[in-house]
């Protein structure tokens, strides 16, 4: 049995009655108020699993792939998150879908974390030492931080609101990206200082000092690039400091599929941080998604751009093999993506009931002991959002801008794709060549962890790189724009005109 947060609906609910009132009484006789809920240890621990359970909607969780599907890695047939009208370049305030729910969901994590803060403030039992104090801040800080990391990263300049929401202060002006970047180093700061240094801690679905660590070195690689994609090795600097903490701390997983199988999640030691889900109550559709909807189809130029066994480029390698294209190919083509059907071997065989628009699927994500896929299959896979394969890449990232491709760069590197087989890159490249290789890495690596978007943005190569995709079933229409997404409509006319729309929509 995994060690988990198990979530209930009820505490969901009593958690947000301080800050949303959907009927004009005020004591609600069928629900527990804010104010008589917070009684004792016991009910800050419930009420800490509903804040770690705003991390699970689906974008943030069992969606992380289709968030691929807003790039060069993939199509998704049903336009979940609204991907198609994204890349086509139909986007702006009124489209819905992740425009919305990743503002929306946000700010709904946050101001659980804000209610949680202030009535933790209030609380003055005397079974919750100060310790345990420091312990419950850092973790819900944490989420806070990610929650903002999601708006920094995508929105800029959004709302700052660390405290519960009322009639009297409901209507929250912008403020700078800059802002909202200094809160997210502060609350992780905070964590850093205050939460458990067992690495492994966090592999139970609580945030540790690691898992502060890693969000940050994530905050501030997407900083370093700042709005035109040059780097700030200063910035970088702190990044390479926080991974060289982080790769004493964790060892990358002896196979790179037990980071997303059920099976082998709990204990991993690559796994930072995960969103963690337990059946038979609390279930993400992975499964159903990814095995029989295919619903994150990758594009013929993603599985192109896995290499040969060689380390040569598909197509330039003499072990090409245009008869069988997954033949002589990096391991991880096969552990990432599937041929029309989903394929274990040893006769673990499952064809999806939905079409493969690509010819391809994603089957990173997918149990084998779940087979066959279909609504009534309780997948309990955890979302990992932090691991030390991305810890790996930001430390050869950082440390390449500051110093070029010295030891330590192909150092980490080689660790990478040692663990699946791949040789080493060969000596003498320059700095301009090692960015190409660490960026490729990249795309292979993690690719489906939602993270390819967050690359093409900081970089500021979406606009190039999304308008040459040609493989696509649909045509690709990228402006500067969507380098800072529109904020949702619903949310400017709420405010009657306090939160001014993002540039250009």
């Amino acid at each position: 049995m995994k060690n988990r947060l198990i979530i209930t609906t009820i505490f969901v609910t009593a958690l947000f009655l301080g800050a949303c009132k959907k009927t004009l009484d005020l004591n609600p006789l069928d629900q527990i108020a804010t104010s008589t809920f917070y009684k004792s240890k016991g009910d800050f621990d419930q009420a800490l699993a509903a804040v770690y359970a705003s991390m699970q909607p689906e974008e943030f969780s069992v969606g992380i792939g289709f968030r691929d599907c807003f790039t060069d890695n993939g199509y998704n047939q049903f336009n979940s998150g609204s991907s198609k009208d994204f890349v086509q370049g139909n986007f702006n305030p009124n489209t819905g879908g992740y425009e919305t729910g990743i503002y929306n969901d946000s700010y709904t994590g946050i101001g659980r974390v804000n209610l949680f803060l202030q009535n933790l403030g209030n609380y003055k039992g005397a079974d919750i030492s100060d310790a345990q104090r420091k312990i419950y801040e850092g973790e819900v800080r944490f989420i806070r931080a990610y929650f903002y990391l999601q708006l920094y990263t995508i929105y800029g300049d959004v709302p700052l609101v660390l405290q519960p929401l009322d009639l009297s202060n409901q209507k929250q002006p912008k403020v700078p990206a800059a802002q909202i970047l200094t809160q997210i180093t502060t609350d992780l700061d905070y964590s850093i200082a205050n939460l458990s240094t067992n690495a492994y801690y966090a592999n139970g679905g609580h945030a540790a000092a690691s898992s502060a660590k890693a969000l940050k070195a994530r905050a501030l690689i997407f900083a370093a690039y700042g709005a035109t994609g040059t780097p700030d090795p200063a910035i970088l600097t702190q990044v390479r400091d926080l991974c060289t903490d982080l790769m004493a701390q964790y060892k990358l997983s002896t196979n790179f599929e037990d980071v997303f199988r059920d099976a082998t999640q709990k204990g991993n030691t690559e796994i930072i941080f995960s969103i963690n889900f337990l059946s038979p109550n609390n279930t993400a559709p992975w499964d159903l998604y990814y095995g029989d909807y295919d619903a994150c189809a990758p594009l013929q130029n993603m599985v192109d751009a896995f290499e040969c066994t060689d380390g040569l480029p598909y197509g330039t390698s003499p072990l090409t093999d245009t008869k069988d294209q997954f033949n002589n190919r990096d391991p991880r083509l096969r552990k990432t993506v599937y041929r029309d059907s989903v394929d274990f071997g040893n006769g673990k065989v499952y064809h999806p009931s939905n079409l493969r628009p690509t010819g391809y699927g994603t089957i990173k994500f997918l149990e084998p002991n779940n087979m066959p896929y279909g609504f009534s299959t309780l997948s309990q896979q955890d979302a990992v959002v932090l691991r030390l394969g991305e810890v790996l890449l930001m430390y050869a990232e950082a440390q390449n801008e500051i110093a070029g491709p010295d030891a330590t760069v192909y150092k980490a590197m080689t660790d990478l794709r040692a663990r699946v087989g791949m040789p080493p890159y060969p000596a003498g490249y320059t700095q301009a060549q090692m960015r190409d290789r660490i960026r490729h890495e990249r795309r292979i690596e993690l690719a489906f962890e939602g993270l390819r978007h967050f690359d093409l943005l900081r970089w500021h190569i979406a606009g190039p790189v999304l308008n040459a995709v040609k493989t696509s079933l649909i045509n690709y229409h990228f402006e500067d724009k969507f380098y800072k997404w529109p904020l949702p409509q619903t949310e400017i006319d709420k405010s009657g005109g306090v939160l001014v729309q993002n540039p250009n929509y």
